[in-house]
């Protein structure tokens, strides 16, 4: 059996009212800081939304803190191991939405949102003649991993699922919709949206993404490439039977699956660049950047050759 790594990354959402979200928020972060975890939670008045890392004694003391509180006793929580902290700095946020749809009118998971399968109902759903797959995010993470056979929606942000729905999907009204999104938070607005247009049969996997490739029993099948994440981890693998890579080089086009920030500070565009187009290119997705007068790339190696200069002269 595999040694336990000393971290672990935690995944968690729930859409419950939360009074005073604003309060919740500094209090939370001010309990977080002190633990020494770092990550990202989200706190609105319709619920939590968070992922943080830490030690596995910090992340037992923080779940133990949430199942404390009669919101959240019954929360699921995804636990991924690591080596070391997904995140650089804690930030708790009080929103507006968990997800930033920015609807007219809200949909309200509670009262309103797509029926869940698990991961061996997913599996056998997906490989049926009268389903169509929707991936619930954005394009720019379905390009480095979705499942097979999934619909690529044109959208750089939640907000923009609606009207491309309306556009560019409404012809599979007749068809049992299956979608997911990395943790399943996204999905349970988008699959209330998809019934609110029409759509008369609307499933979502549970847990999304990352709870169905640590299934024991699928365990990952069917979704090919690697799970984009927010955090430093950039991706994951999720198919425990077969690795098939389906990202390209943003430059030679050759298959890979790495991400990167462009060295441009000015810039950052995460874009997919394979181990020889890394050096070649300087990190960065174009000319401009390659030449900017503060590319990270460019110090970096300035600085390692520093290094061995002053080790070889010791």
């Amino acid at each position: 059996m595999a040694e336990q790594k000393a971290y672990r990354v935690l995944l968690y959402y729930k859409y419950v009212p939360i009074e005073n979200p604003a309060e919740f928020a500094a209090a939370h972060l001010q309990f977080c800081k002190e633990l020494g975890l770092k990550g990202r939670i989200i706190v609105a008045e319709e619920g939590l939304n968070g992922t943080v890392s830490g030690t596995v004694a910090q992340t037992d003391a923080y779940i133990a803190h949430l199942r404390q509180d009669p919101r959240f006793a019954d929360m699921p929580i995804k636990i991924d191991e690591a080596d070391g902290h997904a995140f650089k700095k804690m930030f708790v946020r009080h929103k507006p939405e968990l997800v930033t749809w920015r609807l007219q009118e809200k949909v309200d998971p509670n009262k309103l949102t797509g029926k869940h399968l698990k991961p061996k109902e997913w599996y056998e759903m997906m490989q049926r003649d009268d389903v169509v797959i929707l991936d619930g995010r954005n394009g720019y993470e379905y390009d480095i991993g979705h499942f097979r056979g999934a619909i690529r929606p044109d959208v750089d942000a939640s907000r923009e699922f609606p009207e491309w729905i309306r556009k560019n999907f409404s012809q599979y009204k007749d068809k049992k919709v299956l979608t997911y999104c990395t943790g399943g938070i996204r999905c349970e607005v988008l699959s209330g949206i998809l019934l609110r247009e029409g759509f008369k049969e609307v499933y979502q996997l549970d847990g999304g993404i990352v709870t169905y490739g640590k299934d024991p029993e699928v365990k990952g099948q069917l979704f090919d490439g690697k799970c984009y994440v927010f955090d430093e981890r950039i991706s994951v693998p999720i198919n425990q039977v077969e690795n098939v890579i389906v990202g390209k080089c943003y430059h030679c086009g050759k298959p890979e699956d790495r991400y990167v920030n462009c060295a441009n500070p000015e810039c950052n565009l995460q874009h997919i660049v394979c181990v020889e187009c890394e050096p070649k290119h300087k990190r960065s997705c174009s000319k401009e950047c390659e030449e900017h007068p503060r590319n990270r790339y460019v110090a970096e190696q300035r600085e390692r050759e520093a290094m061995e200069l002053a080790a070889s002269r010791s």
